[in-house]
Order: structure tokens, then sequence, then C-alpha cells
């Protein structure tokens, strides 16, 4: 287990990865090449029904400066440079969006073995500023995570979190959308030689007094291919396996079917990656 409570992104991500991470129903295709001097080229295609995107990503290496360049089929132009650990525990990023002239962001996280900050502002005349924060060990964490902006005077985000976590259990709790979305998270490790594990989430809407349920499990099948499968309270079934067929190379398969509506198309994705 990590030293201290990570940052606030880190608040249930266990949960959301087992139920989320990896199902899609479109088609992807993704391509790294690594050049002599240890340039990372990415390409990746997806086909989203009739609508295909597509992007070049390049990421370059010197010491601790990360600098990641992505091109899209839209001709917008991503950059980011990432210094890391200029001081102990200190993160630097500076990110921008090219042609958009209000993108450009800076932000700075910092690590210790009992806080995680992460603060970030744009790079405009009225920017909107941003600010997590967790409180904690790698036991209990408590944390914040709000938005300003300054040109209108008002915050834009204001959650908070809280987490408890031990050799092979998880649980959280968020509070998000100023107040108006509950969310209730736990993973549980139940067999860590098979990479068994089950996990569910509970979604409260104080507006619409509706409740969203997804449960899940994973489990690895060899050491190089893993099965995963949920399910929530609106009947969306999902399932899917992946398989590791070189090192960091992988392709997956994934399902969904509607089990209160059989007469329709169940959907289904193929995610192909590829590395030397």
């Amino acid at each position: 287990m990590a030293k201290g409570p990570g940052l606030y992104t880190d608040i249930g991500k266990k949960a959301r990865d087992l139920l989320y991470k990896d199902y899609h129903s479109d088609q992807k295709f993704v391509l790294t090449t690594y050049s002599p001097t240890g340039v990372a080229i990415t390409a990746s295609g997806t086909k989203k029904g009739e609508v295909f995107i597509a992007d070049v990503n390049t990421v370059l290496k010197n010491k601790n400066v990360t600098t990641d360049i992505k091109v899209d089929s839209n001709s917008h132009l991503f950059t980011t440079i990432t210094v890391d650990e200029p001081a102990p525990g200190l993160k630097t990023i500076f990110s921008c969006k090219i042609p958009d002239q209000r993108s450009g962001k800076f932000e700075v996280q910092y690590l210790h073995d009992y806080v995680g900050i992460s603060t970030s502002v744009g790079l405009t005349a009225n920017p909107i500023v941003n600010f997590s924060g967790v409180v904690g060990t790698n036991v209990v964490a408590l944390g914040t995570d709000v938005a300003f902006d300054s040109q209108t005077g008002n915050f834009t985000k204001c959650n908070a979190g809280f987490s408890v976590s031990n050799a092979d259990l998880i649980a959280s709790l968020t509070l998000n959308d100023k107040g108006e979305t509950l969310n209730a998270s736990y993973y549980h490790t139940v067999r860590p030689l098979t990479n068994t594990a089950v996990g569910g989430e509970v979604s409260h809407s104080f507006s619409t007094n509706e409740n969203t349920i997804t449960v899940g499990t994973q489990h690895s099948l060899d050491p190089l291919t893993t099965v995963k499968a949920r399910v929530n309270n609106f009947g969306k079934a999902s399932a899917l396996i992946q398989h590791e067929w070189r090192l960091k190379s992988l392709v997956t398969l994934s399902g969904e079917v509607d089990t209160k509506a059989l007469d329709k198309s169940a959907k289904f994705g193929l995610a192909l990656a590829l590395k030397p």
C-alpha cells in the first residue's frame, strides 16, 4: 500500500476502475513505437458509430521533464509539460490546447506521508482556480475538491470525499455536484493470487431521488487473461475479456446487453493496443 493518502482523484479509484475501466462499445486501435532516442509515438483511432476519431501522441522524456504533444483529427494540438520532483514530493504540470487561447493551465501537485495537494490555475485574465486536498494516511483519508471561476465569482465545483482502506478492502464516500449527488463505493480483494475482486457503487441523486446501483467482479483466468463483469439496477449487464498476448500489448473484447429489453441488439466493443 502507498505511504500517504494520495490525491483526491485516488478516493474510490479502485472501485471505479473495476466497474468502468476498459468497458466500451466502440472499435479502438492503438499502436505505440519507440525511436532510438527514446521518443514514444502513439497513433490511435476510434470508431464511434459512423464517426472516426484519430490522434497522434508524442512523448519525450529528458531526465525529470516529460513533454507530451498530441494532434487529433480535428487539427487540435494538445501540449503537456510535466516536471517531476523539482523538490521532494512536488510535481508541476503545464498544459494547453491550440487554438483555444483560454485552455492554458498551470498545476502543482504535492504528495506527503499525511497530505496530498493539487492546485491549478488557468492562464487567463479571469482564470478558473481549482484546489483539491487530502489529509490522512494510507488507511484513512479525508479530502475536498473545489473550483472557483474568478470571472463570475461562483464556485463551479464543490466536492468532498472520505476513504477507509486496509489490506484487502477499500470503502469510500463522496458528495459531488455541490451536494446534489452522494456516491458510496467499495472494493474487496477476494483472492490476490488470481486478481479476484468484487466491488460496488451506489449513487443517489437528491434532486431526482433516484438511486443507481452497480456491482461487478474481476478474475484472472491466467497471468495474461482477465475477465470482468458488471450489472446495474436498470438491467444493463456488461462483460469483457482482456488478453495480454505479448508484453504490454492487449486485446480487449467487451459487450453489453439490456436484460430488460432483450429484443434490442447487444453492443460490442473491440480494443487493440500494440507496443513493441
